[in-house]
């Protein structure tokens, strides 16, 4: 399996680049694109940027500036040294987001080649109200654990943030783990328990067909689903209070003795916390975190998100007896920082380690699905500038209104401005109609190309911004003496966060 692996030292000098680097050009990163011409972006840049970037079409964006790949770079013109010193910078200092042709392993094409809805890889029941890029994730995640856990004669796994119970599925039906899932929403989780009895019924019903081969013949116990919410604020303690609710009621093994923990796409801080319980429990001895939604990541200088989505409430109050030590420890967990990024104390003592909201939500973006439309000259980029000229003729008519939230508009690149301007304007209360001179619009939807441009600079440094969120945990891990390994798992152009990020307190994983 290719993995990306670092030394102590490696693993400091990069955080520090990353931070060196990410600071300099931090006014890319922050800013909005639907402030284009409000901010007067385009101008911020450097002169000799401007001159040589303002002519590219979309594919050469692609291919200049997005693609680490690309070798036939053919310029329209001589580009300025400090521009192509940017570029290399951040394409050296981001993870690689592909693992390569392994042995063994399936092109994601060949994967979905006789259909491009349903995995070849993956019995037909397991396929079942999952989506092609699920299908992806769960069978190459769910090997990865099964994997771990014989390695380290792990008893149980523990999902969090299980959803509708997917990969939970997958563990427990298809590898034969016994798994305990936690789910805060209720409706998921009895989406879970649905599907769960759908799959035994259909196990039932295929039973006189199973062979030694089939994934079926594995089957383990199945799955236990607990309503909870992981609070990011409290103890380990108070989540092994969760576990051992479970435990009452499951007729699985204990998920409290040699166990692992797993989540998929964990959103925002509920990585960190598993992080962070992954290390001091002394019952999980294992972890695969999969990262997304860094925007929803807690910081110093952004406590609460704007638009984060309030968790169900948590759990039971805990034991009477317990409840004086657990408060105190949650409230100096509170007063020392511990946010979701930074986690380390490495990272948090480097000039310049801020990231942004705007920074973080950018992280998040699909760079591969953007290069695929910038070289098929898609119709959807015009939607940058249709929304930053709006933002003008909004502002105009209301200075107080900055970046309100226009709910999407479908098919927006095919209307012509003026009825996108009409319905976007009727979004936010304002009347249907065009307080700016027609020319000075026209002026501006002229300007679609330097928008998108001036929207692939900020996105290059997308991968930079997801390594050092990533880096700062591996040496969160590594100042709590856990080595780590970082695996691109996923196809990105398949699953756009395809890190899995590994760590076992056995032994197991070790730094090359």
């Amino acid at each position: 399996m290719f993995t990306l692996t670092l030394s102590s030292q490696n693993q400091r000098d990069l955080a520090r680049n990353l931070t060196t680097f990410l600071s300099k050009y931090n006014y890319i990163s922050d800013s909005y694109i639907i402030e284009f011409f409000t901010e007067e972006l385009w101008e911020k840049l450097p002169a000799k940027w401007r001159e040589v970037l303002c002519g590219l079409s979309y594919p050469q964006i692609a291919d200049l500036l997005l693609d680490t790949k690309c070798q036939d770079k053919r310029y329209p013109s001589v580009w300025p040294l400090s521009l192509l010193a940017f570029r290399a910078t951040a394409h050296a200092l981001s993870f690689p987001r592909r693992a390569g042709q392994q042995s063994g392993a399936v092109d994601p094409v060949e994967e979905f080649l006789e259909n491009h809805s349903q995995s070849s890889m993956l019995s037909h029941i397991f396929r079942k109200h999952v989506k092609p890029k699920k299908q992806h994730e769960i069978r190459k995640l769910g090997s990865l654990v099964k994997q771990l856990c014989d390695q380290t004669n792990c008893e149980a796994v523990v999902d969090v943030g299980s959803g509708q119970g997917h990969l939970t599925r997958f563990l427990s039906f298809g590898l034969g783990l016994s798994v305990t899932a936690i789910e805060a929403d209720q409706k998921l989780v009895t989406m879970a328990t649905k599907f769960d009895e759908e799959l035994l019924w259909t196990l039932e019903k295929e039973k006189s067909r199973w062979d030694g081969s089939s994934h079926l013949s594995k089957s383990g116990p199945s799955p236990h689903h607990v309503v909870g919410w992981v609070n990011p604020k409290a103890s380990w303690e108070l989540f092994l209070k969760q576990l051992r609710e479970a435990e009452c009621t499951a007729e699985a093994p204990s998920p409290l003795g040699r166990s692992m923990l797993t989540g998929l796409h964990a959103c925002g801080d509920l990585s960190a916390t598993l992080l962070r319980h992954f290390v001091a429990c002394p019952h999980v001895r294992g972890i695969t975190s999969v990262a997304c939604c860094y925007m929803k990541i807690t910081t110093k200088e952004c406590p609460s998100p704007p638009g984060l989505v309030v968790a169900p409430p948590p759990p039971a109050p805990p034991d009477p007896l317990e409840l004086p030590r657990l408060v105190a420890d949650n409230n100096d967990r509170c007063c020392s920082g511990e946010f979701g990024y930074p986690m380390s104390s490495w990272v948090r003592g480097l000039p310049g380690h801020g990231l942004s909201y705007k920074a973080r939500e950018g992280a998040c973006h699909a760079i591969e699905d953007y290069m695929q439309r910038l070289r098929e000259e898609s119709g959807l980029l015009r939607t940058h500038c249709y929304r930053a000229t709006l933002e003008t003729i909004i502002r105009e008519a209301k200075p107080e209104m900055r970046r309100v939230g226009v709910q999407t508009i479908k098919k927006a690149h095919l209307l012509p401005f003026t009825e996108y301007s009409r319905l976007g304007l009727a979004r936010v209360g304002l009347p249907p109609s065009l307080p700016l001179e027609p020319g000075r619009v026209e002026a501006m939807l002229e300007q679609e190309g330097m928008v998108v441009v001036y929207f692939s600079l900020a996105l290059l440094l997308a991968p930079a911004v997801e390594t050092l969120v990533l880096l700062d945990r591996i040496i969160y891990l590594q100042e709590n003496g856990v080595k780590s390994k970082l695996v691109p798992l996923f196809d990105p152009e398949l699953s756009p966060r395809n890190f899995v990020l590994v760590a076992m307190k056995t032994g197991v994983v070790e730094q090359k």
